[in-house]
């Protein structure tokens, strides 16, 4: 089939450039929306698809990546997301291998890299869909619609949606999705460059390959073969089946489980109610592509409340956005002009097509709107605006349309550039959604973390308060507000709510041991025992729990059962610091030295430089008699912390029952300047000082 150029190519307001003066203009406006994100933190998601992720470490085995999900638990887990995409944890291992570390330098700097390199794409697949598939004399392509191609590669290039997928790391899985659809799309349209009737077997299996690899850096990469022409993909319908069924027994039989919160009219109870609310995001969907001023990295819990009655206004927007795809649908089809109906129609699908899966027709998905997944559909958008601005460039005036072209542009692009920065930290990025998603319980809950990490706590208990208030079963706020208050000794509240936690959620293990400690602080100690133990009994492998419950053990003087508890911490954590120093402290105290002795050195064997175990088992020895090695522990201790009063004071005591009153008397005179009101060093001081006045006495 012949194509003509379409008439409304050259009519778009802007200059024809050569294909790689296109291609560097595109990927340099990729570059500017996003190049500020590159020295960024790790923020949001990335704490546990990247930072708490083992299977980025090297000393991972590698084979693991086939078998865990993208946040490195494994898929036949039932807490399992069962996101398969270990071509995209490869990448972020080889990352963590290059930068020698969790540096996110090198993770922001690939994202980035991507999506320039998928914009430059993006004129190809553009110039094809609108102008299709021509080929001179010397088989070289022809683009008959370089102003259109252009104009859609730079809306994609700058559209601030992207800015989830380019500046959060967690995002490269959509960016790498993307790369290998345009190339499997590409290589696909290279099979048929002989004409319909005459294709190439080698670049269809390409095509098909290069699909298997999308699918698996996301699961969006399978409709690419839905994008591309549809009698091939009967040919190749019987692998991509396989290749599903395979992937599914991967992933195991049992589907993800979501809460509530996560989509909440999937667990609509009335289907009408479902579908509407389904559409309603839709509608939402299709808002942040024709408006991104109102982004959010979260839009759960209860940022779009539920649509409960046809009285509801905001029913009027699904039917709006009905009304304008069934009028696009209909000009797709209808239309006299054959370029119209075939831009139209690729347009249609690239845009519908890839966002089936986060649609929740096929399968309850566990968001209720992620700006992340607009990132291929977005595409189809662009096209369509291309094609928009070309009618409207030859029915109005040329001026006009193209100063409108030029703001729409710069504004996705400074957009683009401040959604960037604020996604650099999490202090800026969830502060940006206080305004966007104020009743969101799950943004005040971040704004509050991140304030109490950061050492703010009066400030973190307000956001806390307002998330429990506009989610009262959120478990995680309440344990982290019940945490706070602990340490502000309003422990009569933190045990209320922490009550509440644990019996809304009865397995919720960090929130029993919580509940123990405030307990335990309440001189509760049978209910703070019983707290511990079920903290245990639904996490076996906690050794901050047997930590804490070896503490209720020492203040009640269950000498045995204390040791018994921190032992147990040890094993389950070898660098336990706190759980180490106390049995040599316990030990210590019941006149136990020798075994205090053994432990402490023990201890000191996986922790050569904790300088906490150093101090007690310094003063372990010290009892003993043993004055040199004890001298040896406590300097070692001062070596790696020079400022501990208790050190010098505790040295100085040691040097003063050996005789060596000098040295005694300067390691005194350090503690004390340390801490002047440090416990028995002045009067140590003192008797040693009269001490030293005798023997100058008895001298002269």
């Amino acid at each position: 089939m012949v194509l003509s150029e379409p008439y409304w190519d050259h009519h778009i307001p802007l200059p024809k450039l050569g294909p790689l003066y296109s291609r560097l203009v595109t990927a340099f406006v990729a570059l500017i929306c996003f190049i500020n994100s590159y020295d960024g933190d790790f923020v949001f998601d990335d704490s546990e698809a990247i930072i708490n992720n083992k299977d980025l470490n090297p000393d991972t085995p590698l084979s693991n990546i086939w078998k865990n999900d993208f946040w490195g638990s494994n898929l036949s887990s039932n807490s399992s997301h069962k996101s398969y995409r270990p071509l995209t944890v490869l990448t972020f291992r080889i990352n963590y291998l290059l930068a020698g570390g969790l540096h996110p330098i090198g993770f922001h700097v690939l994202n980035v890299a991507l999506h320039c390199v998928i914009s430059v794409l993006m004129i190809d697949v553009f110039a094809i869909l609108i102008g299709g598939l021509v080929h001179n004399g010397r088989e070289a392509k022809l683009s008959l619609s370089p102003k259109a191609s252009f104009l859609a590669a730079l809306f994609f290039a700058a559209h601030p949606v992207h800015t989830e997928s380019v500046a959060g790391i967690v995002g490269r899985a959509d960016l790498l999705c993307a790369l290998f659809f345009q190339l499997s799309f590409l290589v696909y349209c290279k099979a048929f460059q002989g004409g319909d009737k005459k294709f190439s077997v080698l670049w269809i299996f390409g095509s098909i390959l290069l699909c298997a690899v999308a699918m698996l850096c996301k699961e969006q990469g399978i409709t690419v073969l839905v994008s591309e022409n549809m009698h091939t993909f009967k040919r190749v319908a019987g692998l991509v089946r396989s290749g599903l069924l395979m992937r599914w027994r991967i992933m195991g039989t049992g589907p993800p489980s979501f809460t509530e919160v996560d989509n909440p009219a999937s667990f609509a109870e009335n289907v009408i109610l479902r579908i509407v609310n389904y559409n309603y995001y839709y509608s939402l969907n299709a808002w942040l592509l024709l408006c991104p001023w109102w982004l959010c990295f979260d839009w759960s819990m209860g940022c779009v409340p539920l649509i409960k009655s046809a009285t509801d206004w905001r029913i009027f927007w699904p039917l709006l956005l009905w009304c304008c795809l069934m009028g696009l649908v209909y000009q797709a089809l209808c239309s006299q002009d054959s370029n119209k109906r075939r831009t139209l129609t690729f347009g249609l699908v690239l845009l519908v097509i890839p966002f089936l899966p986060a649609s929740n027709l096929f399968f309850r998905v566990g968001f209720v709107i992620a700006e992340r997944v607009l990132y291929l559909s977005s595409a189809g958008y662009c096209l369509i605006l291309a094609y928009a601005v070309g009618y409207c460039s030859c029915h109005w005036k040329k001026h006009k349309v193209c100063a409108t072209t030029l703001t729409l542009l710069c504004v996705n692009v400074a957009r683009s550039a401040q959604r960037s920065q604020q996604w650099r930290s999490e202090q800026s990025l969830f502060a940006s959604a206080l305004s966007v998603c104020p009743l969101n319980a799950k943004v005040h809950y971040n704004v509050g973390k991140n304030l109490a990490d950061r050492g703010n706590q009066s400030a973190a208990v307000k956001y806390y308060r307002e998330a429990v208030r506009l989610h009262p079963k959120y478990v995680h706020a309440m344990n982290n507000l019940g945490n706070i208050l602990k340490e502000r000794n309003e422990l009569k509240e933190a045990e209320e709510l922490l009550s509440a936690a644990v019996h809304i959620q009865p397995d919720f293990a960090a929130a029993w041991m919580n509940l123990g400690i405030v307990q335990n602080s309440l001189k509760k100690f049978d209910e703070a025992e019983q707290s511990y133990w079920n903290a245990i009994r639904f996490r076996k492998k906690y050794p901050d729990c047997y930590y804490n419950l070896g503490r209720l053990y020492a203040d009640l003087n269950r000498s045995i059962d204390a040791l018994n508890a921190w032992r147990n911490a040890t094993m389950l954590k070898p660098d336990h610091s706190l759980a180490w120093n106390n049995m040599v402290i316990l030990l210590d105290n019941t006149g136990n030295l020798a075994q205090a002795e053994l432990i402490g050195k023990e201890a000191l064997k996986i922790l050569p430089k904790d300088h906490t175990i150093m101090f007690s088992l310094a003063n372990v020895l010290g009892k003993q008699e043993k004055y040199k090695e004890s001298e040896g522990f406590f300097l070692n201790a001062l070596k790696i912390n020079p400022n501990i009063a208790s050190c010098h004071g505790n040295l100085a005591v040691l040097y003063h029952r050996w005789g060596k009153l000098d040295l005694a008397k300067r390691h005194y005179e350090l503690s004390l300047r340390l801490d002047p009101s440090a416990p028995g060093t002045k009067e140590n001081y003192n008797m040693l000082k009269r001490k030293l006045e005798q023997r100058q006495r008895t001298v002269g």
